[in-house]
């Protein structure tokens, strides 16, 4: 899908990236990415999606905005506390770039409302409990559709990539149950540190530039500072891709 004029200059810190260019510009151009959660994670993933180009953003959230939002939630203001995420989210994200397409679902994902999420390109976590995000890896997993993970909370958090059918999915990481609380204490940067690494990992994705990080999971500690990566392993008895046969990278 071609650039236009506005596009070229929109974009042109991005084209001047060695091995970039016009082509990976024209990539994201025609993807499209699905953000379920538009919490702390998924209100900065879509942001940064938005103005990097992606052609298609996919909101998904039932929630309204409140005031213990704002320390975290940034597409919203205090002039917008009450209405719904998913109309304030569109409303700012089409605000910041016109030419994307803004597709919202006022939904609360379950395994019965799943397919509504359509096939995309790419799925970002921005959900605040195990039960969706295990529902999300399946779903990724079924339709080979790669899943960007986060989870924060504090100072700290993790990242990793579910290649599906290619690397370990969240299954194989967590087989077993993880309870989520009632409340996440977190500090606004933390979210928004994470955010910006999973639209990173979506744009190598769409792009085919670098690798994305689906053999490794990344733990960062803010309070000390502290960066660890881990190996991780596809499990052949995983009860969610072990009925896949495996795929080479």
């Amino acid at each position: 899908m071609e650039l236009d004029k506005d596009e070229l200059e929109r974009y042109d810190r991005q084209i001047l990236i060695p091995n970039f260019g016009r082509e990976a510009q024209e990539k994201l151009k025609s993807s499209s990415v699905a953000v379920v959660g538009l919490g702390g994670l998924g209100s900065i993933s879509s942001l940064y999606l938005v103005a990097a180009g992606v052609g298609k953003l996919v909101l998904i959230d039932k929630d309204r905005y409140q005031l213990s939002d704002l320390n975290r939630q940034i597409l919203c203001s205090e002039k917008d506390l009450g209405r719904r995420k998913v109309e304030v989210a569109k409303e700012k994200l089409t605000s910041l770039n016109s030419k994307v397409e803004v597709e919202c679902l006022d939904i609360e994902v379950t395994r019965e409302n799943l397919e509504k999420i359509g096939k995309v390109d790419v799925i970002v976590d921005g959900t605040d409990n195990w039960e969706t995000r295990f529902l999300l890896n399946e779903y990724c997993v079924a339709n080979e559709i790669p899943f960007i993970h986060a989870g924060v909370s504090e100072f700290h958090g993790h990242l990793v990539t579910v290649m599906p059918r290619v690397g370990p999915c969240l299954k194989c990481i967590f087989p077993r149950s993880v309870e989520t609380p009632e409340k996440i204490a977190v500090i606004g940067a933390t979210p928004c540190l994470f955010a910006s690494l999973q639209v990173m990992e979506a744009i190598k994705l769409l792009t085919g530039i670098g690798k994305p990080l689906s053999d490794k999971m990344l733990f960062l500690d803010g309070k000390d500072m502290e960066v660890e990566l881990i190996r991780i392993r596809r499990n052949p008895k995983c009860e969610v891709c072990g009925r896949y046969p495996p795929k080479s990278a």
